[in-house]
């Protein structure tokens, strides 16, 4: 086993220990502010509290806030788990029923009356199904990213979210056309926050790490899954026959290795292309720009994150949706080292400036309520 995996395995042992004991002590009473995040125990909600703690003391030090966090199946079950916050962060399931929905909602109230709520969306699509669920219940609502075209979340999509609309006509499949109500005032309340880029195992490298240099002689990383719902197979499987496709580009494609094996793959590769999930934004996007790879994917403009490594020829490289210009622009970052250098080194300080200046401390300030 490598320096680096057992390094990366010790410190996710150490922070999962954190989240079992110290995390769930109750908050110092003298703070002014006791935030309390509320979980879903999975990597990709956690992803979203992970920069709650690796600025911690930043939070204590700027507005003299306590943070705590305890999974919400568990909450209330221990008598030792914080109360009294001053605010709650709150993750649901992406399929909560109401009946459970209304059942959190009344165990954070009876635990932490006047608190403000913030519901924490963590979920893929950039749709905002949750609004008029939570809407009754809660102070805020904070995403990961937004359709930057606000008017088109009053349309009706054809499915669920944009990109099952688009591939679902592409390909003719049976959809129920769908609208997600949006309540009055919710806007007020709809606070923009960062994507996968704070997950445990790539924030401290932002914040401490330089960009990966060293050779690649793989042109193509293109590990594409295809496994899945009618429409995400059917765009997943174009993505991959469009790299099959290619000609004279050494490509690493497949799937079923292991993270520590992708990620040494991705910095061994010029270009890393990664394509829609079941929502625009990906893990990959973030773990290409951590390495050092070039991002290339179906064109972002409809989205908005921040920060943002989604700006077209500096920061990533976009393709059509139909992948008609894959080739063409695969074939010139190829040749273009010099692109490749600039726009790798320019995604990569966005994530770098991000880190380093703890800005996700200021962003949560209006969210939080502080």
């Amino acid at each position: 086993m490598s320096l680096e995996r057992i390094t990366r395995r010790i410190g996710a042992m150490r922070y999962a220990r954190r989240r079992a004991g110290a995390f769930q002590r109750p908050f110092e009473a003298r703070a002014r502010h006791r935030i309390l995040l509320l979980a879903v125990d999975h990597r990709i909600p956690q992803s979203q509290y992970f920069p709650f703690h690796h600025y911690a003391d930043r939070f204590r030090e700027r507005h003299d806030a306590d943070i705590r966090e305890v999974v919400m199946d568990d909450y209330g079950q221990h008598e030792a788990h914080p109360k009294e916050a001053t605010t709650v962060c709150y993750q649901s399931y992406f399929n909560i029923s109401d009946e459970d929905l209304k059942r959190d909602m009344s165990r954070i109230r009876a635990h932490n009356p006047g608190a403000r709520i913030v519901y924490m969306d963590w979920f893929a699509p950039t749709d905002l199904r949750m609004a008029a669920r939570v809407a009754p219940y809660v102070d805020g609502y904070l995403t990961k990213h937004l359709l930057r075209d606000r008017g088109r979340y009053d349309c009706p999509t054809y499915g669920d979210t944009t990109l099952m609309d688009y591939y679902g006509r592409r390909f003719d499949l049976d959809h129920a056309v769908q609208r997600f109500s949006i309540p009055d005032g919710f806007w007020d309340g709809l606070h923009l926050g960062p994507s996968f880029a704070t997950a445990d195992f790539m924030l401290p490298v932002f914040d401490r790490g330089t960009l990966p240099q060293g050779p690649r002689p793989v042109d193509l990383h293109a590990r594409i899954a295809v496994a899945g719902t009618p429409w995400y197979h059917a765009m997943r499987q174009g993505c991959a026959d469009a790299v099959a496709a290619l000609k004279g580009v050494r490509c690493v494609t497949g799937t079923g290795i292991r993270h520590d094996l992708f990620l040494r793959e991705m910095l061994a590769s010029k270009i890393c292309f990664s394509p829609f999930g079941y929502g625009e934004v990906c893990w990959r996007d973030y773990e290409a720009v951590m390495t050092g790879a070039v991002l290339l994917k179906q064109d972002m403009s409809h989205v908005m994150t921040d920060p943002d490594i989604f700006v077209a020829g500096e920061t990533y490289v976009p393709v059509a949706w139909d992948l008609s210009d894959l080739a063409e622009k695969i074939d010139w970052l190829l040749r273009d080292e010099a692109a490749r250098t600039r726009i790798s080194a320019a995604a990569f300080e966005v994530l770098r400036d991000y880190a380093r200046s703890g800005r996700f401390v200021d962003q949560m300030v209006p969210v939080l309520g502080l």
